[in-house]
């Protein structure tokens, strides 16, 4: 999906892919409004996060619903909303009413390469104990900008812009 149909980029992937930084990047190249989805978790999940225990699709709908109205009211000038979005289900929600504005970014990478990142992380709610779940979890969208992580940020970045000006 082009960017003249599509403006809300979600950027997805398992914990401690990179989410946050090339969402911020990537809304920067855009012009468009950043959204970090962790900042709209409930407390509650937060805390069930933090003490280990992976989250339930019970635990993810309200969560994914509010992301997807932050989505809908950002759908005409666009937007850059990082989730984790790992089940088909939840990116169905994530795009309700407006599947046509909305472009997957797959941010990719191997289980030891992010556990590392993971394990150097300091002050994140996510532990890296629950990583395995979510590798398990994850379903590969069928139409997304997939990247790899290995490279730079700016280089990702750049893949990433590659292949929005393609689409």
């Amino acid at each position: 999906m082009s960017n003249k149909s599509g403006p809300i980029y979600f950027v997805m992937g398992v914990s401690g892919c990179g989410k946050s930084t090339i969402g911020t990047l990537l809304a920067r190249e855009l012009t468009v409004p950043f959204f970090d989805g962790d900042d709209f978790h409930p407390a509650y999940n937060v805390t069930k996060m933090a003490a280990g225990e992976p989250l339930t699709d019970d635990d993810r709908k309200d969560w994914l619903i509010a992301l997807n109205k932050l989505a809908m009211t950002h759908a005409l000038k666009g937007a850059v909303i990082v989730c984790s979005a790992l089940k088909s289900d939840y990116r169905a929600i994530l795009s309700e009413g407006i599947q046509d504005k909305v472009s997957w970014v797959l941010l990719e990478g191997t289980f030891e390469e992010i556990q590392q990142r993971l394990n150097a992380r300091k002050g994140h709610f996510m532990p890296a104990s629950l990583l395995r779940s979510q590798f398990e979890t994850l379903e590969t969208p069928k139409k997304a900008i997939t990247v790899s992580i290995s490279p730079t940020p700016e280089i990702i970045l750049r893949n990433i812009m590659t292949r929005i000006n393609k689409e």
